[in-house]
């Protein structure tokens, strides 16, 4: 192989590699991309010569197949497959699925240990004092892409009866610029930023958080980028399949939600009875 078709490789992620490669390899190699993609996240738990002994082929040909692919070594490619599996593809953490019973009591126990990791480093005064300041805030925003936006929307649709005006942004056809000179001091910026969030967001957030604005931000375990929040929370979201467990997150988010409309006293409540009312009115429920 040519040192150019090399570097032409080398830009790809592990999948796009293999999967730019299949139709081009000869048939022994072919069997062995066909398997690899079947459980990408499997590779970083083989060696070459169990790899080999899976799929029927000679450790010989594992060799030229990584080295087709643009790998130096069979350590290379295994690094470049579990730096996949950490950015949280689903694809990569694929597995043979269990059994109905045994994939329930597994997600229902990783559920409960994540509410428990994730609960033994936010205590119950740092939650209320993140809900003060929500209460107290001329108003919140909240930010988030891809999944998080979801996360956003359903925490600022809880908060909706009780604070004025909260906002998920950016809105349809809009950037964050458009927001900016909107944003004060005086406001708090809530941002979702689990696994897999674009680094718009943290940018926002540092921005945010150097003008003066409140910052929370809520990420998981494996996020190791240091951000600029007054509030940095950490959700626990292993899972025993491919997606993400969010089960500690939704109970951060009632939570939240709960103590907010207890801080927002009076005023909440004024807000509370006033959308009741035009439900009424409006015929809406």
């Amino acid at each position: 192989m040519t040192s150019a078709s090399m570097t032409a490789k080398a830009d790809g992620s592990f999948i796009t590699r293999v999967r730019d490669a299949l139709n081009k390899l000869p048939p022994t190699e072919r069997k062995l991309g066909e398997f690899i993609l079947d459980f990408p996240g499997d590779l970083s738990s083989y060696s070459a010569s169990e790899l080999a002994g899976l799929t029927g082929v000679s450790n010989a040909t594992v060799t030229r197949f990584i080295r087709r692919l643009g790998y130096a070594s069979y350590e290379t490619a295994r690094r470049h497959s579990r730096s996949g599996r950490s950015d949280g593809a689903a694809l990569f953490l694929l597995k043979p699925m269990p059994g109905v019973a045994g994939s329930m009591a597994a997600h229902i126990q990783q559920g409960q240990d994540n509410i428990s990791a994730t609960f033994n480093q936010i205590s119950g005064e740092l939650i209320d004092e993140i809900a003060q300041a929500m209460a107290k805030a001329r108003r919140v925003w909240f930010l988030g892409y891809r999944q998080n936006r979801n996360f956003a929307a359903y925490l600022r649709w809880q908060l909706n009866q009780v604070l004025d005006g909260p906002q998920v942004i950016p809105g349809p056809g809009e950037t964050l610029g458009d927001y900016v000179a909107d944003i004060t001091d005086k406001d708090l910026l809530v941002v979702f930023a689990l696994r897999r969030s674009v680094p718009l967001a943290a940018n926002f957030a540092r921005h945010a958080s150097q003008a003066g604005t409140q910052v929370l931000y809520i990420t998981d375990h494996f996020s190791k980028q240091p951000i600029p929040a007054r509030w940095l929370l950490r959700c626990h979201t292993q899972a025993p399949g491919p997606l993400d467990n969010h089960a500690a997150l939704m109970i951060l988010c009632h939570l939240l939600a709960t103590r907010v409309m207890e801080h927002a006293g009076a005023r909440g409540r004024r807000r509370m009875v006033a959308i009741e009312a035009e439900h009424d009115a409006l015929s809406e429920l």
